[in-house]
């Protein structure tokens, strides 16, 4: 438990977490849930990996288990990858 590990840092690179969705619409959906928490200014899907993967760039520290939270309400999980995208 950390700083990093428990957030998504304000910066350049995003971070990155694994959904087990994988219809476009779904994908679509998720990323409009994460773009309506405070901070979040954009989300990029990625669906040239299984699982699919959701990179999420912030402008102010955002806790890991509110951005979990908020997706599990679409019916799906996002979960943390990476640290942070290299």
């Amino acid at each position: 438990m950390s700083l990093i590990s428990d957030n998504i840092i304000p910066g350049p690179r995003g971070r990155v977490f694994g959904t087990d969705a994988v219809h476009k619409s779904d994908l679509e959906s998720i990323k409009e849930r994460i773009l309506r928490l405070d901070g979040v200014k954009a989300v990029t899907i990625n669906t040239d990996v299984f699982p699919r993967e959701l990179t999420v760039f912030v402008s102010k520290l955002l806790s890991v288990e509110e951005l979990e939270n908020s997706v599990k309400k679409t019916g799906f999980h996002a979960i943390p990858t990476k640290d942070f995208e290299v």
